[in-house]
């Protein structure tokens, strides 16, 4: 019965074919919208990840996501290191500036790391070394950052730009992690970015912390807490707390869900009625069969198995067009990072099949009801 089944499915071509495009259109788009969304969320932390020395972050209670500075006293750093449990804790300063290269302005995030440790400094360089930052003036700058500086030029060591009137000299070029906002990202230490940016009353952005060997830093974020007042997050909360501020403060999660909802749909509508016309159009050989005493169950089976061919070959023609695109362009610098989870493959492969059920759930209705003294009509 099965090779009959799969006779009957391949004997009209034009819908054998409509099918399959149909799911693999939609599996396509939504595993290619979703890859996409989980890109961007990864991208919302991942300044926060890129920092594997300290395990514990320590700011201002407003702070809700990374991007955003509330800029605090020196002194808090005195009070965290007086925490028990504080292994070290070191200044980290973070804020919008503007770079000046062949007197064109660019916006920039600045970075400045501790002087005397670098705690939170770039190690992926491509050019230059990391204590090369201990040099005057010197700064390290990403990659896709200085192709925004210095467009169609050769990286290399030696380039200068200007911040706040005082000169900056790139001593290396490292290979960023690619950021929500996409702006060059410069690294200094912390002395150098309070001379680049100007003086203020607070410039502390961030207090790096790590426990000591009898702490898990769950529980030295939450003692650090109690004993400052301050807001203290694991790297993991404050990871996750960036990608829940842009969740619900943006139209990203809304603008994707209404894309891959809609994919959904069109598959689902458009399978389904195809495959409805399919069984139709085949009435008279599911009536013979149901004529020669084959039950109800086994002609389910057979549209279901249908269903399931037509599903599988979609699928894999959409995931594989899918995986196409990121791997074409994985080098291109503002889509670098994005890329199709395993499990975004297998949520795809459910949606798939759940646009298929669906989909037969009309055929199987159509041909439980079905009169085998059809196949003797005119």
């Amino acid at each position: 019965m099965n090779s009959i089944a799969l006779k009957m499915l391949v004997g009209d071509r034009a819908k054998y074919l409509g099918l399959i495009f149909a799911i693999a259109f939609s599996s396509m788009l939504m595993a290619h919208q979703v890859s996409i969304f989980t890109g961007i969320m990864r991208r919302t932390r991942s300044q926060v990840e890129a920092v594997r020395d300290a395990q514990v972050w320590v700011m201002d209670p407003r702070i809700e996501y990374f991007d955003e500075n509330e800029p605090m006293s020196d002194r808090e750093l005195t009070r965290v290191r007086g925490v028990p449990g504080v292994a070290w804790a070191v200044p980290m300063f973070k804020q919008a500036g503007r770079a000046k290269t062949q007197g064109v302005f660019h916006n920039v995030f600045l970075m400045g790391h501790d002087d005397a440790t670098l705690v939170g400094a770039p190690r992926d360089l491509i050019v230059g070394k990391l204590s090369d930052l201990r040099e005057p003036d010197s700064v390290i700058v990403d990659d896709i950052g200085y192709g925004m500086l210095w467009p169609g030029a050769a990286i290399e060591a030696g380039r200068e730009f200007e911040m706040n009137d005082h000169r900056a000299r790139v001593v290396g070029v490292v290979k960023g992690d690619p950021t929500f906002q996409t702006v060059p990202l410069v690294y200094t230490r912390y002395t150098n970015a309070l001379r680049f940016i100007g003086n203020e009353r607070n410039t502390m952005s961030f207090v790096l912390a790590k426990p000591d060997a009898g702490t898990t830093p769950e529980a030295l974020a939450r003692r650090i807490e109690g004993a400052t007042g301050l807001q203290a997050l694991t790297r993991e909360e404050f990871g996750w707390k960036s990608i829940g501020y842009y969740l619900s403060h943006t139209g990203i999660p809304v603008n994707f869900g209404t894309t891959i909802a809609m994919a959904f749909i069109v598959g689902a509508v458009v399978a389904g009625q195809t495959f409805y016309l399919f069984t139709v159009e085949n009435i008279r050989q599911f009536g013979a069969l149901k004529a020669i005493g084959v039950a109800n169950g086994r002609l389910v089976s057979m549209i279901l198995l249908q269903g399931v061919v037509v599903g599988l070959l979609g699928f894999a023609m959409g995931a594989g067009l899918a995986s196409t695109f990121f791997f074409a362009t994985r080098n291109i610098p503002h889509l670098r990072g994005f890329f199709m989870p395993w499990q975004v493959l297998v949520g795809t492969g459910g949606a798939v099949l759940l646009i298929i059920v669906l989909a037969s759930l009309l055929s199987i209705r159509r041909v439980l009801v079905l009169e085998p003294a059809v196949v003797f009509r005119g």
